[in-house]
């Protein structure tokens, strides 16, 4: 992982498909994220106007390997609070971390040969679309028969950020070009693109990766 610790999350395997983990810190469960974190909590005012009372429900998270800070005060309550900075710190990583692609983890007791077809049941070919993308990504992938296919997720999903992460991850992986990426992660490139798009940082840290570069914006 770059800018960041490496972790160690995964997910689970789908129905006896091979097992692909997620690296990215925005895969991480709510406890792992949350462990990694310097959580502080603070006053912020509660209803009632100018000498409204104070109600210690703010709260802020560091996320100690990469230094970046997500807070939230808006909600009454600090449960509430917290759950929202999480979803915030989530998206700021998959933004601003940059993680080598997933990595395909065979199972025990299968041979190199079923593993490949797990990787891909149509073809078995470790390089076919998707099949290097992790558990999650492929569970959200809708096929289309004979060409790319399209993500489902709603952006405000619980699971958005950890596939704005591997989306991000890829295409930084193929020196921030989306065609490339779309290609390996599966999907057509106004898919991918929209993706990003859902979440306006991403689209203006993907233009400013391509400007270093002498790329053209995306639009």
């Amino acid at each position: 992982m770059r800018n960041g610790a490496s972790s160690d999350a995964g997910m689970n395997g789908d129905g006896g498909g091979a097992e692909v983990r997620c690296k990215h810190p925005a895969c991480l469960d709510d406890e792992s994220l949350l462990g990694r974190c310097e959580v502080t909590t603070g006053r912020t005012g509660g209803p009632g106007g100018q000498n409204r009372n104070k109600v210690d429900s703010a709260v802020r998270l560091r996320d100690l390997p990469t230094g970046l800070v997500a807070q939230a005060s808006e909600r009454r309550s600090q449960h509430e609070n917290k759950r929202v900075a999480l979803r915030r710190l989530r998206l700021l990583l998959a933004v601003k971390v940059r993680c080598d692609a997933p990595m395909p983890v065979k199972p025990r007791g299968r041979t190199v040969e079923e593993f490949l077809m797990a990787l891909d049941g149509t073809s078995g070919r470790l390089g076919a679309p998707a099949a290097g993308c992790s558990t999650l990504w492929r569970s959200r992938l809708v096929k289309r028969a004979g060409g790319p296919g399209k993500i489902a997720c709603n952006p405000d999903h619980h699971d958005y950020p950890a596939l704005l992460a591997e989306a991000m991850d890829m295409i930084a992986g193929e020196s921030w070009e989306p065609k490339a990426a779309a290609d390996r992660l599966g999907v057509t490139v106004s898919q991918l693109i929209k993706l990003v798009k859902d979440h306006p940082p991403a689209l203006v840290e993907l233009n400013l990766r391509r400007g270093e570069r002498g790329l053209h914006a995306v639009k």
